[in-house]
């Protein structure tokens, strides 16, 4: 059952070859049997309460497309009565009273939540090893890591532990553990899923996202987590699209653009080969394509790395052990209750960026560092405006290697290098999706794909599309 698609689980479901039930009991045991650290709370006595309740739905007639369905959520989503640590030592014992909206949205779907997902802690990291919990396995090769921050979610889906998890994106955390570890994952245009109750990284950042199998799962979930929030001043009022309306729509006529910028020196002959033959496909479908530029996106990183730094300096700062989070042992006074607090809870990736984002938010340095981030920020978004006057769609790798060795990346730098392609994207608030494009040297290979503003349904359209000509999507590593 572990290696169906969402849409095949739910035509069982209705056909009752199994219960929501015997679907939940049978990822649940996967999961306390699996060495990856996919998780860091699994909710067994919740989950089982929601399955019995969604098969008391199905047999009562009034089930929906994914009534019964079980997923992992990422642990920066909070739910009510359920621990929200963000893979953080400073939110170990936070209980949230309240659930975010994209938990609200999944139950009223009646998806079956198995538990909360490892992370990078607050969301900071590209492999997963920043995790207070531990660092999690990729399931695709030994000792590798699957990806950052939301790698717990796609290991999870990887690994045959649930069909379906929640994701979040603040410089590529949907797409590039779904790259490394061979699934698809899906970030929306900014606005497009409410962020409330989403703990706060980098708030003009941060999207919520599906990851999972096929396209066709993630325009499933994404129906479900879409729409305006009051309660998120950055939701967007726009009505949701049935994101699965077109995803049969021919893709003939369609117009690939491909940064040359992007196949520079620093991408891996493997991945660029894989990469290429995907393109190549899409050409076979009869799309064309055109190189284009996108000239400052060279200038991606060091922005990202000056406006997200200083947003979490600002988001972070609640976390004093007074107002929320770890609270130190016996403080002398109040500086030694705040220092001792921060400093125990917080790990050395954590620390590292507020230092940043509070040094360039700094009296004297505001102007020359975070002002000027943000006028080359103007200017990255308007690359991408004149890219789309002439292409459908840009195309590209997602991340210049496949995963790596667990802790064979040390220097904090080289490891924010893993973003170099997908921080673009968040830097403008576009759209944009990983999907499974090969293997090289036996590890998933991730597509990029980057879309106009809310085009969502043309991103899902194309990708589904190509995963009914290739059975990269379809592969699943040896257990």
């Amino acid at each position: 059952m572990h290696n169906k698609t969402i849409a095949q689980l739910a035509q069982g479901l209705k056909d009752k070859e199994f219960s929501s039930v015997e679907l939940t009991q049978h990822y649940l045991e996967r999961i306390n049997a699996s060495k990856l650290n996919a998780f860091i709370t699994v909710t067994d006595e919740v989950a089982m309460n929601q399955a019995q309740a969604a098969d008391d739905k199905i047999a009562k007639g009034k089930s929906g497309i994914l009534t019964g369905i079980p997923y992992a959520h990422k642990d920066i989503f909070c739910t009510n009565g359920i621990k929200t640590s963000a893979g953080s030592k400073m939110l170990d014992n936070f209980v949230a009273p309240y659930d975010a909206t994209v938990s609200h949205k999944l139950n009223q779907a009646n998806m079956v939540m198995l538990g909360k997902a490892n992370m990078d802690e607050f969301a900071m990291g590209s492999s997963t090893e920043n995790s207070y919990y531990g660092a999690t396995l990729n399931p695709w090769g030994d000792n590798k890591i699957p990806g950052g921050s939301s790698g717990g979610s796609a290991a999870a889906v990887a690994g045959g532990l649930a069909p379906f998890a929640t994701g979040t994106d603040t410089g590529g955390s949907i797409r590039q553990p779904s790259s490394v570890c061979g699934i698809t994952g899906l970030k929306p245009t900014y606005g497009r899923i409410s962020r409330y109750g989403m703990i706060a990284y980098a708030s003009s950042l941060d999207q919520a996202g599906p990851m999972a199998k096929t396209a066709e799962d993630a325009a499933l979930t994404l129906n479900a987590m879409a729409g305006f929030d009051e309660k998120d001043s950055t939701s967007a009022e726009r009505n949701v699209e049935d994101y699965t309306e077109n995803l049969n729509n021919s893709i003939k006529g369609l117009t690939i653009g491909l940064p040359k910028e992007f196949f520079s020196d620093g991408l891996d002959d493997g991945v660029a080969s894989e990469v290429m033959a995907a393109v190549k496909e899409f050409e076979a479908m009869g799309a064309t394509v055109k190189e284009i530029s996108l000239p400052n996106s060279a200038y991606a990183i060091p922005t990202y790395y000056i406006v997200a730094p200083c947003e979490c300096s600002s988001n972070l700062s609640r976390m004093d052990g007074v107002r929320f989070g770890h609270r130190c042992d016996n403080p002398k006074d109040l500086e030694d209750l705040y220092v001792r607090s921060r400093t125990e809870g917080f790990g050395e990736e954590v620390k590292r960026r507020i230092m940043i984002g509070a040094y360039a938010l700094s009296a004297g340095y505001y102007d020359a560092y975070y002002l000027k981030a943000q006028k080359i920020r103007h200017l990255i978004s308007d690359d991408f405006k004149k890219a789309f006057e002439g292409v459908d769609v840009i195309m590209g790798p997602v991340s210049p290697t496949t995963a790596w060795d667990l802790g064979a990346i040390k220097d904090p730098v080289a490891m924010y290098l893993a973003d170099i392609y997908t921080l673009s994207a968040n830097l403008a608030g576009l759209p944009a999706m990983s999907i499974p494009a090969g293997f090289s040297d036996k590890m998933p290979v991730g597509l990029q794909l980057i879309g106009n503003y809310w085009s969502e349904s043309k991103l899902l359209n194309i990708a589904h599309q190509f995963q009914q000509q290739t059975d990269h999507h379809n592969q699943a590593p040896e257990e």
